[in-house]
């Protein structure tokens, strides 16, 4: 296998239980740089606790989790994050009080130069600057970094966490219900914005119930029925409403 065949992200045989309930059962799922993975499923299915050992959140009850093909073992999502993985929730964590610019850096903030910042004093400027360059290299449209992001559409700070998570290296990216709360014509702009991500050789991982969505954007998508994988359908391979009869069961059923 060459290195550029590596996936960024694999999960081999990933079961997880909680008492005598299985809510995963030998899960695989791969993620390779530049390519946008689709994982479905009904309320239920496992998705979420799926996300969660992705990034660290949760632990597997049996499994190995791979980054760059070497076996990794995540014991908090500050584990995933130090590797390149970073997650966009619905809920965007995002501090609404702060500016664009901040809310880029938060965390991270840079620091001014010399004795200032040795005081602790903040690079604004800088800041503002990498931000307003982030969000023009993927064609963001906010009038300004200095902005409150209260002020901002819901499809504006989605995309101020998207590129967030790009500003900080990240190899794979988890969207988790990104588009569910968005407008059509926002969830239109979040989706070119996936492409144009997808484009750095960056990995995502969509979680969506947003399937013409899911069909338009993903290489692949993964159905997750009951904690078990039970497709994996190439681009092209299926239409929206077999990727529902998946997530149902139908299509199982008709075998």
């Amino acid at each position: 296998m060459s290195a550029s065949d590596v996936p960024l992200l694999e999960a081999r045989g990933i079961s997880r239980h909680f008492g005598t309930v299985s809510a995963l059962t030998d899960v695989n799922l791969v993620v390779r740089p530049g390519e946008v993975v689709g994982l479905v499923g009904d309320n239920g299915a496992g998705k979420s606790t799926l996300l969660k050992i992705l990034c660290g959140a949760v632990q597997p009850s049996s499994g190995e989790l791979f980054i760059d093909g070497e076996p990794v073992r995540f014991h908090s999502p500050k584990d995933s994050r130090a590797l390149g993985i970073e997650v966009v929730y619905q809920d965007l964590a995002l501090a609404t009080e702060l500016s664009v610019a901040e809310n880029v850096f938060l965390g991270r903030e840079r620091k001014r130069d010399g004795f200032l910042g040795r005081l602790g004093m903040l690079d604004r400027r800088r800041m503002a600057s990498e931000a307003a360059t982030t969000l023009e290299s993927l064609a963001i449209e906010i009038h300004s970094v200095q902005a409150r992001c209260g002020l901002l559409s819901g499809g504006q700070r989605q995309a101020v966490a998207v590129a967030r998570a790009i500003m900080w290296g990240s190899k794979v990216l988890f969207l988790d219900e990104a588009t569910a709360a968005l407008a059509v014509m926002e969830a239109e702009k979040i989706g070119a914005l996936v492409t144009e991500v997808a484009k750095r050789d960056v990995g995502v991982l969509l979680v969506s119930h947003n399937m013409p969505q899911v069909h338009e954007l993903c290489d692949r998508i993964i159905v997750l029925l009951r904690g078990r994988v039970v497709a994996e359908l190439k681009r092209g391979e299926a239409s929206v409403q077999d990727i529902v009869m998946w997530i149902t069961g139908a299509a199982a059923a008709r075998g």
